[in-house]
C-alpha cells in the first residue's frame, strides 16, 4: 500500500493533544469575540462587545514589550 493509497483519517476520529493544538492555534493567532447583554424584562440595558487577539510570541513575532534588538 502507498502513501497515495492511504486517506487521511478524518478529523472526528484523530486523537490530537491539547497542547499540540494550542501551538497550532497560536502559531497562526486566534480571534475571540463575544457579546454580553445585560437586560430586564426584555430591556436591554448594557451591551458590552469583546474581542481579543491571542497569539504566540517569537522571533519571527516579537513581543510589544520586550528589549530593543542590538546593533
Amino acid at each position: 500500500m502507498t502513501a497515495a493509497d492511504r486517506a487521511p483519517e478524518p478529523l472526528a476520529e484523530r486523537q490530537v493533544a491539547l497542547v499540540d493544538l494550542l501551538d497550532r492555534l497560536l502559531s497562526g493567532g486566534v480571534v475571540l469575540t463575544g457579546d454580553v447583554v445585560l437586560s430586564i424584562a426584555d430591556i436591554d440595558l448594557v451591551r458590552i462587545s469583546l474581542r481579543a487577539l491571542i497569539v504566540s510570541v517569537s522571533e519571527r513575532n516579537p513581543a510589544p514589550w520586550g528589549p530593543e534588538p542590538g546593533p
